[in-house]
């Protein structure tokens, strides 16, 4: 870890108070909390996780790039399935996770210049920082729209219309799970000797167990078989389902169908940190100043939300999914292509849509309801069938 640049004074002092709610609520506990438990304080304990403390988490100065960060030809795309949808259901979006606000301002200048301006477009957020930030991004971006934004603190009793969510569920609180020859445990979080965070492992239980039973994980006859599981993000989809009266969640991240994600060969599992776009596999360095995420199983997903009655509407990869959505005619509106605009918003689709770089380890799944018609972003390319 010596590499990665240092905090400052007064990060690493908020660091140490999320440790010691960490440590407090461990002993509380017995000495044990599942890393489930301790990636959401890590996160989002109020005023000092990373999604709920003050950390620049976005953009060049931040710990990652996501793709509205990129190029608004990100979001100018997704409005035209964004649009699809509410002409199908009603006139409202509702964004989980807004970020800076940059797709915000992108989805609502995109669906004025189509005619089709939602009525309402709320904002669920958890972060006060991100907040303040995402107002000030459509006061500048789209100060004409602005009233027509408001966030919100939890879900909505019932709604119609749109859900977008941009690199939302790899940020659920994710179970992590060993198979062993000896059986089935769960690595959770512990102190050793000198009171530091550290791994430790106890024999699963409960609804962590019975998901991973049920996908008959490979056994080593030696070592161990390591993955996560995202029962928050099933939780999720089926609160959603209970909600969404007509129109379609659209899910956007990285990750795999199962068939993918619990290949033989990956048995490290996918749990990853982040920390000024630097990567790093150690959870416990700097609690609260790291991003922690871990890859999508879609198939779950995909399953929560056909179990809790909603529709399986699409499934692809990201570039096949913006392509179908009418990426390159986005393109071709910024000019010439000699023009530096067009070759630097070009070089942006590329990281997008490119096989290496973001489009085939991003994927699109649309569940919805009472939509009655196929998806613009899966009319070619549907991966369905993978799920």
């Amino acid at each position: 870890m010596s590499s990665l640049p240092q905090p400052s004074a007064d990060a690493l002092k908020q660091s140490e108070r999320l440790t010691e709610l960490v440590k407090r609520e461990m002993t509380a506990a017995g000495g044990y909390l599942s890393f489930a438990r301790y990636m959401e304080l890590a996160l989002y304990a109020p005023g000092l996780g990373y999604y709920s403390g003050g950390a620049r988490k976005f953009g060049p100065g931040g710990d990652f790039i996501t793709a509205p960060e990129l190029t608004p030809l990100f979001g100018q795309a997704l409005a035209g399935q964004v649009q699809q949808v509410m002409e199908a259901s009603a006139p409202a979006v509702i964004e989980v996770g807004a970020g800076t606000g940059l797709l915000a301002a992108d989805l609502l200048l995109e669906l004025e210049h189509r005619g089709c301006a939602p009525e309402s477009y709320a904002i669920l957020e958890v972060s006060g920082e991100l907040r303040e930030r995402q107002f000030d991004t459509l006061a500048q971006k789209a100060p004409h729209l602005a009233s027509r934004v408001r966030w919100l603190d939890r879900l909505p009793e019932t709604f119609s219309g749109a859900v977008v969510a941009n690199e939302v569920l790899d940020v659920m609180p994710v179970h992590i799970m060993v198979s062993r020859a000896e059986g089935l445990f769960e690595r959770g979080v512990a102190l050793d000797d000198a009171g530091r965070l550290c791994w430790a492992d106890r024999p699963a239980s409960g609804a962590p167990a019975e998901a991973t039973l049920a996908l008959n994980l490979p056994t080593p006859s030696s070592g161990e078989y390591v993955t996560e599981m995202n029962l928050a993000g099933r939780a999720w989809i089926t609160a959603w389902a209970e909600r969404l009266q007509q129109g379609a969640l659209l899910l956007v991240d990285y990750g795999y169908p199962g068939a993918e994600y619990y290949l033989p060969s990956r048995s490290g599992g996918t749990l990853l940190c982040y920390y000024r776009h630097h990567a790093h596999g150690d959870p416990f360095l700097w609690p609260g100043l790291n991003d922690i995420t871990a890859f999508v199983d879609f198939t779950a997903m995909a399953e929560a939300g056909y179990e809790a009655g909603l529709d399986v509407l699409g499934y692809t990869n990201q570039a096949q999914f913006l392509f179908n959505c009418g990426v390159l005619e986005c393109l071709a509106r910024r000019g010439p292509e000699d023009k530096a605009d067009y070759v630097r918003a070009a070089r942006a689709v590329q990281r997008l849509t490119a096989p290496h770089e973001m489009g085939e380890l991003f994927k699109v799944l649309a569940l919805g309801r009472g939509l009655g018609q196929p998806l613009l972003g899966f009319s070619r390319g549907d991966r369905l069938h993978t799920l």
